[in-house]
């Protein structure tokens, strides 16, 4: 992995700004992985430069756990300060910039019903997407826990979806916590 060519965004830029949203949650939906797949051809056609790595990931990618109707993507890159490689491909594709922070951008469909979150390659974060989703996906106990956890905060008014986000980190991180116990890591 070769080192960033230039040095990373230091903020977080919220292009549109905040945005109050009134969020439901819906039974899982089989057509949803279609829907993935769909917006991974999708994005695989686009003329990005280097390896990309393409993972579904978030509620919709787990079957039987009720969901925002939104499809949460991965797409790791080589290098996430050369938005060169990938943005305008991305953008090129129907895709709207939302969210540029370190270590991460976020682009999204214009109905908001797709969210791509872009990462280098060996970035932690990815591997923490894919161990929740994983472990959701064979737990039948934390999957009830975070879907309660979810129903109840979506009760309530947010003015901004990260801050919806950030109210369920402390769960998130007590179900990663046991799915790396039962992994042995």
């Amino acid at each position: 992995m070769r080192k960033p060519r230039r040095p990373d965004v230091t903020t977080v830029e919220l292009v549109g700004g905040a945005e109050a949203l009134k969020l439901q949650l819906h039974p899982y939906d089989e057509r949803w992985a279609g829907t993935y797949l769909e917006h991974r051809r999708r994005i695989s056609d686009a003329p990005t430069v280097g390896e990309i790595g393409i993972q579904h990931i978030g509620s919709t990618s787990v079957p039987g756990l009720a969901a925002k109707p939104i499809i949460d993507i991965v797409v790791t890159v080589d290098d996430i300060t050369a938005e060169e490689d990938y943005l305008d491909a991305l953008l090129d594709a129907g895709y709207e910039l939302r969210v540029r922070e370190p270590r991460h951008r976020l682009v999204r469909t214009p109905a908001r019903d797709v969210h791509v979150h872009l990462f280098e390659h060996d970035d932690p974060a990815v591997d923490g997407y894919l161990l929740l989703r994983d472990h959701l996906r064979t737990d039948t106990e934390d999957r009830s826990l975070y879907e309660n956890t979810k129903r109840e905060l979506l009760s309530k008014r947010w003015d901004d979806m990260n801050d919806y986000a950030d109210a369920k980190t402390e769960v998130v991180m007590a179900i990663k916590a046991r799915a790396r116990a039962a992994r042995g890591r």
